[in-house]
């Protein structure tokens, strides 16, 4: 069970497993044909267990506090001064003169207490700079539910072996790869290996690899019946065959790496190392010629071997720049704490002096460039725009402000494109694109919008400002916010994370970031779900691409009496197509009901989708109380096959992005005013990589296109 990974059976029996079917993937594996009914027997896993070994990491060879010592010692100027020491060492215990006794204690006392210090100091600054490898452990799942003897169970995660049966829920961490065999609206969380924040859907059925490219080459986003270690369940549950385990998995692979890292010396490190080497072969002459003049030339010395050598050494000493190694990691140590201050972390002292000969900063992306949360940006009605504040920290309404100018265009580069074009390039993409495949919500499968600039500009003008429900500039209030985001907070399984952030937080992130919304906008989550319980539901489906409930009205949804409230979310398109009306303003009531204007809101998904926001529809209506019953499970057909055909109200589309992290603003703008060019690498979209490059101060008129995969494959 300790044996070296490249011993472990595992390392032979890997297989394109994202291409075999779930019969040939058992058969692989040399197990039953009722494996996903029975599992494995008790007997199977305890012989799997021994001959794979446990499911965990290998941990990275622990350095020792004498391989620490060693490192810092390890030097030519310090052995230098421990011969120093020793032969002071042995005059002072050998010598009859008191003084002289006296002083080579004193030389004694003095070289170990320099020693001592410049290895302490070493040892300190760099004793904490190893996180990554455990950074990686803490983020494997403790247990897991597995199907063993025909019987479900929980065990150790650490128990998992090739072969296993494992039972999938909402907020599950995924303990093993998984070759996908059962899966119920089930999608990942899988930013961790691919960057991407928006969960992957998953599907059970074999995939064969796009044209030119082998098994191995299909990036890990595409690989859509596959779930891997120290994953998320974003949505929906299913089950899988575990095919990898500990250092096989991908993220085992990414640990391996890792503690495989090789140290290298800068350039001032092996510089010193040079001049440390002249500066011993100066000290050896030096220490030979003061020897030779005190042993031979001297009346004190004269004869006196042990005399004329401790002179010689002493020279030696005074040439020794003892301190150089002290002052060097102070100095890198000052430089790594001024860095810490600034939010950078410098986990090897050494790399600081590289900072000074950077001319170019790659950075990724999500998480690091962005803030890894979706957010709402946008929230756009019949009459006007609003601008959500993403980096708002206090719970009030002011968060929201009415500003009919906010992406009232498209992007410049998408003017003269179609609607379909501008759908392939953007996130709303149905399609995905290579190595990502976003979670199908806000997916949009046609958009018949012109390509003409003028005609465009006409279908998105927004009427006169009335005032309606507020003013241009001004914030609307609580419970307005509250009626026009109940449909995306009601119509939800999502769980909002404490302090509305991402810990604890459960499901779609798309999903959640309208919950947030709310939630900074002064809503009380909880209270709006207990005042208007859901009473039937039509459930989510890549299939469709909505999601529908019904609910008993609350005070603000102004309802009339006998009536349910009925929401529906989903695919801007598709909800366009089902309504009838559009809410003047975002405003709940049959007294604001207008016909709706396709052409309008094709058009602000064209240009919400330019700038690269994915979008979701919020819409409502009204159904009589005797029309369904408490409890019922609806199908689609209770949305998109009712005899009346177009019944819904268009409410408003949802804007949502990964927002750039406000202090990475300023710091590109720094880094290209000292001449330091930055570049944004993502597996992101191109109009989505192009808007976050734009907030960024990245794009400009000398570096104003994304470059693709594909297309750097072809420079």
């Amino acid at each position: 069970m300790g044996t070296h990974p490249s011993e472990n059976p595992q390392a032979s029996e890997q297989a394109p497993w994202h291409t075999m079917s779930i019969e040939e993937s058992i058969a692989k594996m040399g197990l039953k044909a009722d494996l996903q009914k029975q599992g494995l027997s008790v007997d199977e896993a305890a012989s799997r267990l021994s001959k794979y070994g446990p499911n965990k990491m290998t941990e990275k060879e622990k350095v020792t506090i004498w391989q620490r010592i060693w490192h810092q010692i390890n030097n030519v100027l310090v052995y230098v001064l421990i011969t120093v020491a020793v032969v002071s060492l042995v005059q002072a215990v050998t010598t009859d003169n008191s003084n002289t006794r006296f002083t080579a204690w004193f030389q004694v006392a003095l070289i170990l207490s320099v020693i001592i210090l410049n290895t302490w100091i070493g040892i300190y600054q760099e004793g904490n700079a190893e996180k990554a490898a455990d950074a990686l452990k803490n983020m494997l799942s403790t247990d897991a539910r597995v199907i063993r003897g025909g019987k479900e169970i929980m065990i150790p995660a650490g128990d998992i072996v090739p072969g296993d049966i494992c039972l999938l829920g909402l907020g599950d961490k995924i303990p093993a790869d998984l070759r996908l065999c059962s899966v119920s609206n089930m999608a990942t969380g899988e930013a961790a290996l691919t960057g991407e924040s928006v969960p992957i859907d998953k599907v059970t059925e074999a995939l064969s690899p796009p044209d030119g490219l082998d098994p191995e080459q299909v990036p890990l986003g595409d690989r859509k019946n596959m779930a891997y270690s120290a994953t998320l369940v974003a949505q929906g549950s299913g089950m899988g065959i575990a095919i990898a385990t500990g250092d096989f998995t991908q993220i085992g692979t990414i640990n391996r790496l890792v503690n495989n890292t090789e140290t290298i010396k800068t350039d001032v490190l092996k510089q010193i190392d040079q001049v440390s080497k002249y500066l011993f072969i100066c000290i050896c002459t030096m220490c030979t010629a003061t020897f030779l003049t005190a042993f031979f030339y001297t009346d004190t010395y004269s004869g006196d071997a042990l005399g004329s050598i401790n002179i010689a050494l002493v020279c030696a000493v005074a040439m020794v720049p003892e301190g150089l190694e002290a002052i060097v990691t102070l100095t890198y140590s000052y430089a790594v704490k001024v860095m810490a201050s600034q939010n950078a972390i410098v986990r090897a002292l050494p790399a600081v002096e590289t900072l000074g000969s950077v001319t170019v900063i790659c950075s990724d992306k999500t998480g690091t460039l962005t803030q890894n949360i979706m957010s709402l940006t946008a929230f756009v009605t019949s009459n006007a725009r609003y601008k959500n504040n993403v980096d708002a920290t206090d719970r009030v309404p002011v968060n929201f402000v009415r500003d009919d100018t906010y992406l009232a265009s498209r992007a410049q580069h998408d003017m003269k494109k179609t609607g379909k074009d501008i759908v392939a390039d953007g996130p709303n993409n149905p399609a995905g694109r290579r190595g990502h495949n976003p979670s199908n919500h806000f997916t949009v499968d046609s958009l018949h919008a012109t390509d003409n600039p003028d005609e465009a500009a006409a279908n998105a003008a927004l009427p006169p400002d009335d005032g309606f429900p507020v003013k241009n500039g001004e914030s609307p209030s609580r419970e307005w916010i509250q009626s026009a985001l109940s449909c995306g907070v009601l119509c939800s399984k999502c769980v909002l994370g404490e302090g509305g952030g991402r810990a604890g937080e459960i499901g779609n992130p798309t999903e959640l970031s309208i919950l947030r919304a709310s939630y900074f906008a002064g809503i009380d989550i909880e209270e709006l779900k207990n005042d208007a319980p859901i009473v039937a539901e039509v459930p989510f489906s890549s299939d469709y691409k909505f999601m529908a409930t019904v609910h008993e009205p609350a005070k603000v949804d102004n309802c009339p009496d006998g009536k349910y409230v009925c929401f529906v979310k989903g695919a801007p398109d598709r909800m366009v197509k089902l309504c009838k009306y559009q809410a003047k303003g975002g405003v709940a009531g049959d007294e604001n009901l207008e016909d709706i204007n396709e052409n309008y809101w094709i058009e602000q998904i064209a240009i919400l989708s330019s700038h690269g926001l994915r979008v979701l529809g919020l819409c409502r209506t009204t159904i009589d109380k005797d029309s369904v019953k408490a409890g019922d499970q609806l199908g689609p057909e209770f949305v998109n096959g009712r005899p009346e055909g177009k019944w819904l109200t268009m409410v408003g589309l949802c804007a949502i992005m990964d927002p750039p992290r406000p202090e990475c603003v300023q710091a590109i703008k720094e880094a290209r005013g000292a001449g330091v060019r930055v570049a944004m690498i993502t597996g992101d979209h191109k109009d989505t990589a192009t808007a976050i490059g734009h907030m960024l101060g990245i794009v400009d008129e000398k570096y104003s296109e994304a470059v693709t995969g594909p297309e750097l494959d072809a420079m």
